[in-house]
């Protein structure tokens, strides 16, 4: 299981890098639309500054969801439940564990 904690803390801390990219990169585009009265929905060049503002704050809530997860997966290690699906109580195969180290439920559930 320490190989299982060492590889959750690794996530997680990739996560928080993850967050805090995107997080300062939200807070650029934040600050260009508040500095430009461009009309940046009508630009024929490309993409609007709120258009990626909105992609951006959608990778973080997925990153912040998985952060969630990550931490879920380690209270169940903490808790002895890691590896048995919440739905059944069966064991969750190793080669799932090993591909989706959060999953929470086994290949039938």
């Amino acid at each position: 299981m320490d190989d299982v904690r060492a590889t959750l803390a690794r996530d997680r801390l990739a996560t928080l890098e993850r967050l805090a990219d995107l997080s300062d990169d939200f807070d650029r585009f934040v600050d260009a639309s508040r500095d430009s009265n461009a009309d940046d929905e009508h630009d024929p060049e490309g993409a609007t500054i709120a258009f990626e503002r909105s992609q951006v704050d959608a990778l973080i809530q997925q990153a912040r969801q998985h952060l969630a997860e990550v931490d879920a997966a380690m209270e169940r290690l903490d808790g002895g439940t890691y590896g048995v699906c919440e739905r059944c109580g069966s064991p969750i195969a190793a080669a799932r564990l090993e591909a989706r180290p959060t999953a929470r439920t086994c290949v039938t559930c």
